[in-house]
């Protein structure tokens, strides 16, 4: 190793000998040029300047990278790998907590609240001891009527109009072996006519969403709609059990038929086992000269089949529910900040539009607009990345506006933008401004195209995708240079870049023409009498 390091240091030194010589050279040329073009008394003095200003241009580009090298931290240990939660509770808690980091960023006070509120519910959940059987059906299918006979009492009022259980009814029992109790939920009817149906179907729905086990009720075959909330119930990833009821008012092979039916249609979804018949509220049976009999429920395949499935998956159902409820919860919380940066992110890329317009409407020189907007785009990304929780230097926040410039000018979108502003802005301004107008508001809208890029690239967590940058920005400049997005801007743009040049009182600009009266009185007047 020492020997190793002595052949770097030789190299090192004959490197810089090489150096030496080579800027040797430089300045006896320089002296020699400089003597045929100048007096002598001239030379030293430009060699000076000349010198001096190399060594000022070389500090200005690698000074702050050699402080930012000498400055630089050590590299930091690598995180401990992250444990796996030893099972879906211990998942659930951590989801829970994830979800109070991204609720202390949210500034909507209503939207937090509520979100807390459903947090504070879910955690209730996971600490609570019953499992959830939630009833699901149709009106009139003889969910509450079910819900009876699974107590052996009554615990609704049954036989009403459609649409009777206007909220939600909950009711406990146990059953023999389980370890915890079952709480059983009366949802209202679905598929109801009018506002009121619809919201109660909203809140049926919105209940199933918590359930550890649901019963689908039916009284026939599934209708289209019926169809339609089966797929997605069965799309909620719970366990699902489909009941046909009111089987005492057909045969058996009718009953029979229809549950082969059901189970053909179920395919994929349920098992056959999960597809249950039963009679919840059997007719009564006349009897001449007598009262008439009332038959009892016809529920025991259903009953020992929920009690089979509590018994076997109850725990895991429990905790696959509450750990779902924590990840909806979860992508909630993270859409709602999700648009609350997007927001944010899009009144700073309109700032900038602006400034970046006005940059170019000051600066005629090319070479200076170029320079303003691309310092502009810089400040832009390094803000936006702060709004995505992102620390950029000034440096890096430049190569990605560079990179984002090239990538436009490389798609044609420049030359596009230009020719396509330019037309519309032609029609309407008068010549002696279209030039400046022209510059001012492609300026906006090509920071725009590049402030859109910059959103795209932070939300999808500092990467482009799968087709890159140029996929990225295409698709925006197709999407700003639609009808109606183009029409939008124009207006905006004509409203912060063009008026205000048409109100400028350029002497280069001739004065508006007033009445035909008054030009020839002033030019009458001004005439040597």
């Amino acid at each position: 190793m020492p020997r190793f390091r002595l052949w770097i240091w030789l190299a090192v030194a004959l490197a810089a000998v090489v150096a030496a010589s080579v800027l040797i050279q430089a300045v006896n040329n320089l002296l020699w040029q400089l003597s045929y073009l100048l007096p002598a008394w001239l030379v030293g003095p430009v060699t000076l300047l000349l010198l001096g200003g190399g060594v000022l241009l070389v500090a200005r580009f690698a000074g702050p990278w050699l402080l930012a090298w000498r400055r630089r931290p050590p590299p930091a240990a690598p995180p401990p790998p992250a444990v796996a939660p030893g099972n879906r509770q211990e998942a659930a808690e951590r989801q829970l907590q994830a979800i109070d980091q991204v609720l202390e960023r949210v500034r909507d006070d209503v939207a937090r609240v509520a979100l807390r509120q459903e947090r504070e519910r879910v955690e209730a959940e996971l600490a609570r001891g019953d499992l959830e059987l939630v009833v699901f059906g149709t009106g009139s299918t003889g969910k509450t009527s079910l819900i009876r006979a699974l107590l052996d009492e009554v615990v609704g009022e049954v036989g009403a109009a459609m649409g009777s259980t206007g909220d939600c009814r909950v009711y406990r029992l146990r059953l023999k072996g389980l370890r915890r109790g079952l709480r059983l939920v009366d949802t209202p009817g679905i598929l109801e006519a009018g506002s009121d149906g619809r919201q109660r179907e909203i809140t049926a729905r919105e209940r199933a969403a918590r359930a550890d086990l649901l019963l689908f009720v039916v009284d026939g075959d599934l209708r289209a709609a019926e169809l339609e909330v089966f797929e997605a119930l069965a799309s909620l990833g719970k366990r699902l059990l489909l009941v046909l009821n009111k089987c005492d008012l057909r045969g058996q092979e009718e009953e029979r038929r229809l549950l082969e039916l059901l189970r053909r249609r179920c395919s994929g979804r349920l098992a056959d086992e999960d597809v249950l018949p039963a009679s919840a509220a059997p007719q009564s049976v006349p009897l001449p000269g007598g009262r008439p009999h009332q038959p009892l429920p016809e529920i025991d395949a259903l009953l020992r089949r929920i009690a089979t499935v509590l018994h076997q998956d109850g725990e895991e159902l429990l905790a696959d529910n509450i750990l779902l409820q924590s990840r909806r919860l979860s992508e909630a919380s993270r859409a709602l900040l999700s648009a609350q940066r997007r927001s944010d992110g899009e009144r700073i890329v309109d700032r900038y539009m602006w400034i970046g317009a006005g940059v170019l409407v000051v600066t005629p020189l090319p070479v200076v607009d170029l320079l303003g907007t691309a310092a502009v785009n810089a400040q832009m990304v390094v803000e936006l990345g702060k709004v995505y929780g992102v620390t950029l230097t000034r440096e890096a926040g430049q190569d990605l506006a560079l990179s984002v410039g090239r990538t436009l000018a490389g798609l044609g979108v420049i030359k596009g933008g230009l020719a396509l502003i330019g037309s519309a802005l032609t029609l309407n301004l008068p010549a002696l401004i279209v030039s400046k107008a022209v510059q001012g508001v492609s300026a906006a809208w090509f920071t725009r195209i590049a402030g859109q890029s910059f959103l795209t690239y932070f939300e999808q967590g500092q990467d482009w995708g799968d087709g890159g940058m140029q996929e990225v920005v295409r698709r925006l400049y197709d999407l700003n240079r639609r009808e109606g997005a183009l029409k939008d801007f124009l207006q905006a743009a004509f409203n912060r870049v063009v008026e205000p040049l048409q109100r400028r009182k350029d002497p280069q600009l001739p004065p508006r023409p007033g009445p035909r009266g008054e030009g020839e009185a002033g030019g009458r007047g001004r005439r040597a009498p």
